[in-house]
């Protein structure tokens, strides 16, 4: 997987993670650069951890299911990209609650971050460079989230969907790339 792909990954994941600080930007109001910056390290600290816990779990039989690896590959993706675009379709406002303390974030990062731990166990069958790939979507994460804060103090829920549908067909996107060019299409 290029630089390029890993980026447009990175982005897709974050995708949830932006949606969500978008809301709280809608409810903290007044944009505060602290506690912008404090989601973006909730959301893209989880997004940074859970690629490396998912692929410490793929790891341990990715050998064993080599073969298929790449189709294993295209259903993860595809169905965390359809999720999230059907989940986009549903029109259903996320939480909007103000609060940023642990009880508050710490679910909100996990919900916002299990795709990447099932792409973290993709990224056992592929062999992707883990730390660097899991830098780079923690980094992503942080600063679309960061941003998202800022942008929902600013416009509101409006971007929610998109932000939604755009990561899903991403994810989605890569997983039939990654389908094809096992299959020797590409």
């Amino acid at each position: 997987m290029g630089t390029a792909e890993l980026f447009l990954l990175a982005v897709g994941l974050s995708m949830d993670a932006l949606a969500v600080a978008l809301c709280k930007g809608l409810a903290l109001g007044k944009l505060d650069l602290g506690r912008a910056l404090w989601v973006g390290l909730w959301f893209g600290g989880f997004q940074g951890l859970m690629p490396l816990a998912g692929w410490a779990l793929g790891a341990g039989f990715a050998r064993s299911i080599a073969a298929i690896d790449h189709w294993v590959a295209f259903l993860l993706l595809g169905w965390l990209g359809g999720n999230m675009l059907c989940t986009a379709r549903a029109d259903e406002p996320e939480d909007s609650s103000a609060a940023l303390d642990l009880r508050a974030m710490l679910p909100l990062a996990v919900a916002t971050s299990i795709d990447a731990l099932a792409v973290g166990i993709t990224f056992a069958f592929l062999d992707v460079a883990i730390l660097p790939s899991a830098g780079l979507i923690a980094l992503t994460t942080f600063v679309l989230s960061a941003l998202g804060v800022a942008l929902g103090s600013l416009c509101g829920q409006k971007l929610q969907a998109h932000a939604k549908a755009l990561g899903g067909g991403i994810l989605i996107l890569l997983g039939i790339k990654i389908l094809l060019e096992h299959l020797g299409v590409f």
